[in-house]
């Protein structure tokens, strides 16, 4: 067989484009009716109408999925993940439901303090095995590439370690794994007051993680009792010379201004968002920076979510993402992110795929290979159950995929 050939979808979504979608070109998604889609090794080779497509292929040299009645798209990317960790904070999640604030729990010692006591104690093989099975998980809910953040160590050793397991999960999982170092993620109790003296020590560690090509991107926690904008500049300025491209976790709690340095250290992505400055969102409209915008981390702490329609409307790129992670975000649910832009944040389901496909490769470094369905992109590609990509948020917090193709290959379903 030379390959895969769908052919019949009721909506083939391809989400043209080597870049970004901003603004208004968000909701111009590229549907084909009756749409074909050839695939030969892990690249897509032809995408057009069934009735175009099928003249100038014989079906009996490939494998044919008859995608009548479904819908076929890119496959998800979940841009924002804190994949690797030990240990859960159930407890704090329940302190929450009480009424604890977020920043609240993290200064009297829980929080991101109490993972990093759990994530030093777990091995490299935990870290993979455990790593492994969520990434099955996303996977069933065609998700195909995955961005990881360290962060959970806030030392040399484990820092590293939580790369390496992310190393070997891409080198021996279906799911790619895009790697960031997120050093300054936290600051420890025995360096309250000497902020400055940890950012040394995370630049130092940066070196090591850049030499050994561990991570992709660097990111930091700018924001009020973390780290500065100041702080935050001095880091990422050091990783943008050590060669990693940049991420930045901005105003989130408080409008720090982390938004606004996203822009002028023209980082791939700005993420989280929620108290992102009038300012700050007419200067992402004017830049390639993504805005990453994570729902479910809003629900899960009951704040008010990101201003997503605004951006948008002000030409903004965003895309949506889970935030994974132990505490504020223990979820790597699409279903329930695509239904939390649908409900609580004004996004029509044509601006949450491209968010969680072609904008969302952009946040990770990736648009001109993936998070689309056109020729000579990676056949990275998910059929869903139902006719209509509206079945995505109307069948709320469910999973519909039935089918991904990874670089080719089915790894879910048929």
């Amino acid at each position: 067989m030379k390959g895969i050939i769908i052919k019949n979808a009721s909506e083939l979504v391809t989400c043209r484009s080597s870049g970004p979608k901003h603004g208004k070109m968000m909701s111009d998604i590229g549907v084909i009716k009756n749409g074909c889609v050839v695939v030969e090794n892990d690249a897509i080779k032809d995408v057009g109408t069934s009735e175009e497509i099928l003249k100038k292929y014989d079906e009996k040299e490939y494998r044919i999925t008859d995608a009548s009645g479904k819908a076929v798209l890119p496959g998800f990317i979940d841009s924002h993940t804190h994949l690797i960790f030990g240990g859960y904070r159930a407890d704090e999640f329940s302190w929450r439901l009480k009424g604890d604030s977020y920043m609240s729990i993290m200064e009297r010692g829980g929080g991101i303090t109490s993972t990093v006591r759990a994530t030093r104690d777990t091995s490299l093989d935990e870290f993979v095995e455990r790593g492994k099975k969520t990434l099955d998980k996303y996977a069933a809910m065609g998700v195909t590439t995955v961005e990881g953040k360290s962060g959970y160590g806030l030392d040399r050793d484990t820092e590293i370690r939580q790369l390496k397991a992310m190393k070997t999960l891409n080198e021996t999982h279906p799911v790619d794994v895009v790697p960031t170092f997120l050093g300054p993620h936290s600051v420890l109790p025995e360096y309250k007051g000497k902020e400055d003296e940890f950012i040394d020590f995370m630049i130092e560690v940066m070196k090591d993680v850049a030499e050994s090509k561990l991570a992709e991107f660097a990111d930091i926690f700018c924001e009020k009792n973390v780290f500065s904008v100041e702080q935050s500049r001095r880091f990422l300025t050091a990783a943008k010379k050590m060669g990693l491209k940049l991420k930045i976790h901005a105003d989130e709690m408080v409008q720090l201004g982390g938004t606004e340095l996203a822009v002028e250290l023209e980082s791939t992505s700005a993420d989280h968002l929620l108290q992102a400055s009038d300012k700050g969102i007419e200067m992402l409209s004017q830049s390639g920076t993504v805005a990453t915008l994570l729902p479910a981390t809003a629900f899960c702490l009951k704040e008010s979510y990101a201003r997503a329609r605004l951006m948008i409307d002000s030409g903004c790129a965003v895309a949506l993402a889970t935030d994974f992670n132990p505490g504020s975000s223990f979820t790597n649910s699409i279903p329930l992110v695509i239904a939390l832009a649908a409900l609580n944040m004004n996004m029509s389901i044509e601006e949450i795929i491209t968010a969680l496909t072609i904008n969302a490769a952009a946040a990770v470094g990736r648009s001109d290979i993936t998070g689309s369905i056109e020729k000579g992109k990676k056949a990275d590609i998910i059929i869903l159950e139902y006719p209509s990509i509206n079945f995505l948020p109307y069948h709320a917090g469910v999973n519909i995929v039935e089918t991904v193709i990874k670089n080719g290959k089915v790894i879910q379903g048929e």
